[in-house]
């Protein structure tokens, strides 16, 4: 079981559309609960799911325009893609920096 804990924005069939994201696979919604919290909703949604569904989910929800953040009870965070985008752009370090580390390994294998 996770528990998901998503935040948006209280517009017209935001909830539905989150819903309808669990209910399109077939999953079973064991728990629902919606509130308000500051100037957002918050709604938490209980599913048994398997690691390929819960990508699947998270990617259906930050397609919906007014979710805002989404969590999963193990407290992982997924970034909507804007910002992910935004990280990948930013510099990394030169390979030679690892000094090793992966070459190392894979050479062992």
């Amino acid at each position: 079981m996770h528990a998901f804990h998503i935040r948006y924005r209280n517009t017209q069939g935001t909830l539905m559309r989150i819903l309808n994201a669990a209910s399109r696979r077939g999953l079973d919604l064991t728990s629902v609960q919606a509130e308000p919290a500051e100037q957002d909703h918050r709604v938490t949604v209980v599913l048994d799911v398997n690691s390929k569904q819960v990508g699947q989910l998270y990617r259906d929800w930050y397609a919906v325009a007014d979710v805002t953040d989404v969590r999963s009870s193990a407290g992982l965070r997924h970034r909507d893609p804007a910002s992910r985008a935004e990280e990948w752009g930013k510099p990394h370090p030169p390979a030679s920096a690892d000094a090793g580390g992966a070459s190392t390994r894979a050479a062992l294998a």
